[in-house]
């Protein structure tokens, strides 16, 4: 963040004990939002220019996916654009797509470097950058299908770069755990490492089935601080809650802490009722060294807004820590 930009932020609710806090006026974006779209969820939004600018899932009325540009001044009012990202060629000639969702963009050194599950004879890791969110360049896939979550980290680890990802299958996958890759130039990838697995039923149920890396992570004092989505299948199905780990600074493969209870689970109205009930799923996390505002998509219909106090979150991850 820079100090001509005003991040969204709301202060905590009277009475309210929890680490991370809604926004009273959610959700930020609703499902019609532009007039092709069925749901705007799953979103990523980064500081640009004097205001904020983003990368959205918008899934329109035959259930297309596919994912939209959008400015925004205060971080909440948005206005995205009605066609799709057109991408030209990049480090590859090839950029077929089915489809792409569930974005997430990160400035690295010199442009802003976007993520998303890329439907290529199953979904992997799609990548692409772009300078000013008009002009768009794809590039190779990382990884083979199938993948999903991928999540680069906003600065190089020992000159490469580095990006989580949740191994998967080709439907809704019963299964999932947090990897690790790294690449010289964001064209190969190797050095894959297990990160973090799901957990015992018996020792943390929310997140026993599977997890993913959500938000771009950010450096603090105690290391990486990473929100992440974690599910348990439950007789109604899939419920998605949220999560924080942090990671070791120069290792990121490494987990210091890692929350035993969920920081936000499924529990408005917003969050309950939707296309996909009992999701939240956090995309993107705005933050300017003590607090932070972190973008989620709400049963996979909406997106909405929590807010915290770093070093509350920091201190609630170490304190309710399983690792």
């Amino acid at each position: 963040m820079t100090d001509s930009m005003k991040m969204p932020w709301e202060e905590r609710p009277e009475g309210c004990t929890d680490v991370m806090w809604r926004y009273s006026q959610n959700p930020v974006i609703g499902r019609y939002q532009i007039p092709s779209s069925n749901s705007i969820f799953n979103s990523a939004v980064v500081p640009f220019g004097d205001g904020f600018a983003g990368v959205f899932r918008c899934d329109n009325k035959a259930v297309q996916m596919n994912i939209f540009a959008g400015f925004s001044k205060d971080g909440i009012h948005w206005d995205i654009n009605h066609e799709p990202i057109k991408f030209k060629p990049g480090n590859t000639d090839m950029i077929e797509s089915e489809y792409k969702y569930d974005p997430r963009v990160t400035w690295i050194e010199d442009r802003y470097w976007i993520t998303w599950c890329n439907g290529y004879h199953g979904p992997t890791i799609g990548i692409g950058y772009t300078f000013d969110f008009k002009e768009f360049f794809q590039c190779e896939n990382a990884f083979l299908p199938f993948n999903r979550n991928g999540v680069l980290l906003p600065q190089k680890i020992n000159g490469k770069y580095a990006m989580l990802s949740r191994p998967s299958d080709n439907g809704h996958t019963p299964f999932g755990d947090i990897y690790i890759s790294f690449s010289p130039d964001m064209k190969y990838w190797g050095e894959h490492r297990c990160v973090m697995k799901v957990t015992p039923f018996p020792e943390s149920a929310w997140q026993c089935t599977k997890i993913g890396a959500g938000s771009v992570p950010f450096l603090t004092e105690a290391g990486w601080l990473m929100f992440y989505h974690g599910v348990i299948t439950t007789c109604n199905g899939f419920r998605y809650s949220m999560g924080a780990a942090i990671l070791d600074a120069e290792h990121p493969e490494k987990v210091l802490y890692r929350t035993r209870d969920y920081i936000l689970g499924p529990a408005a109205p917003y969050e309950l009722q939707g296309d996909v009930p009992n999701v939240v799923f956090p995309c993107a996390a705005l933050q300017d060294g003590k607090r932070v505002a972190v973008y989620y998509g709400a049963a996979d219909t909406v997106v909405c807004m929590a807010f915290g106090y770093i070093d509350e979150i920091i201190e609630y991850v170490k304190r309710t820590s399983i690792v």
